[in-house]
């Protein structure tokens, strides 16, 4: 892309009101119509808003040369609306962005994408499922598609990445300004076989209206949106609600009653999204099939670390059947079972060595298989 054009990209990226559609209008081509020169000039002469037209007329130049040094430095591609290379299905939102931002491999937006999204608080079984489930789409073919979040979207992430398929992070703020921190190493390996993708410009911070903003990008990227643990205020149900409007299909893995995760998916699934039980009830749904849909050995259960022992005694039991999947202490169980409190927190070690249950922060615990 020549260094004008690209500057012009830079510009448009930065200016309010101009979005997929105004860009096209003023200066997409047709068949029978060739580009115009100018990206800003088109936008000019197309009499935009004052506010969009006083942006355009008088930018911020060092900020662009910022920009311009960046991209440049970093390997990121500024795709246009009017790019081949730039999503179709994105053209579907009203307020689609005029120009992405992208690093690693662009022809991922175009391959068939599945979003696995849900709670950034989320628990080690939801987290569990969230790879499981990426994993298999993964191994289906499809590109797995998330957030970069911590908790369920990392999680897919690292399924999609651990199947040896191909992953795209959907990024809130600029490319330059990855959040959260943690998951910068993350990002690092989703760059270096998928992509990462943002409308904002470099230097954009995270602050919270741009998550929704991000989540609307999800959904539209994607065929099918899958979540997993999702509280009823959660922005996973808004990607939801976006894949629901642009007649894409919606999946929400159920949970215990007693969990607040659960409570976002029991509502989708009682407003009309299809109950998910496993990537299989996905992939039949969307009419795709595989040979090889199991999850990596690392991903399911670990052999029991003393198969000598035989099966657990009846007390065992019982304390595995209280704990249930969802994490509860040591005082839920004991009224649960009526052992005592030394008996419950030994049985649970017990447990947790055999890989039967696994600890949660606050004493709590739950089960595994």
């Amino acid at each position: 892309m020549e260094q004008a054009c690209l500057a012009s990209l830079l510009l448009i990226a930065r200016t309010p009101g101009v979005h997929a559609r105004q860009l096209k209008a003023a200066w997409g081509a047709s068949d029978s119509q060739p580009a115009a020169a100018d990206p800003i000039e088109a936008l000019l002469a197309a009499a935009p808003p004052p506010h969009t037209r006083a942006a355009l007329e008088r930018p911020d130049r060092r900020r662009l040369e910022a920009d311009l040094r960046w991209v440049s430095a970093h390997d990121c591609r500024v795709l246009a609306c009017t790019d081949r290379a730039y999503p179709a299905t994105l053209l579907e939102l009203i307020d689609a962005p005029a120009v992405l931002f992208v690093q690693g491999a662009a022809a991922a937006l175009a391959q068939p994408q599945a979003a696995v999204v849900g709670a950034r608080a989320a628990s080690l079984t939801g987290r569990a499922i969230a790879r499981e489930f990426a994993f298999a789409l993964a191994r289906a073919g499809l590109t797995v598609t998330s957030g970069l979040a911590v908790g369920i979207d990392a999680a897919a992430h690292e399924g999609a990445l651990e199947a040896g398929g191909t992953t795209v992070a959907v990024c809130a703020t600029g490319l330059d300004r990855l959040y959260p921190r943690a998951n910068l190493a993350l990002a690092a390996r989703i760059r270096a076989t998928g992509a990462l993708v943002s409308e904002r410009p470099p230097g954009t911070p995270p602050w919270p209206g741009l998550f929704p903003r991000r989540n609307r990008l999800i959904a539209a990227l994607c065929r099918a949106t899958v979540v997993v643990e999702a509280t009823p205020e959660s922005g996973s149900l808004g990607t939801a609600r976006t894949a629901t409007g642009l007649s894409r299909r919606v999946f929400a893995v159920p949970g215990s009653t007693r969990s607040r995760l659960a409570q976002g998916c029991h509502q989708l699934i009682r407003a009309g999204a299809t109950l998910a039980g496993s990537a299989a009830d996905v992939l039949q749904d969307l009419g795709i099939t595989s040979g090889n849909q199991h999850p990596s050995p690392s991903m399911t259960q670990a052999p029991d670390p003393a198969p000598a022992a035989g099966s657990l005694d009846k007390a065992a039991e019982m304390l595995l059947d209280a704990a249930g999947f969802e994490p509860v202490g040591i005082d839920f169980l004991v009224e649960r079972t009526g052992l005592s409190g030394p008996v419950v927190a030994s049985l649970l070690l017990v447990l947790e060595l055999r890989g039967r249950v696994a600890p949660h922060p606050g004493g709590r615990y739950c089960r595994l298989t």
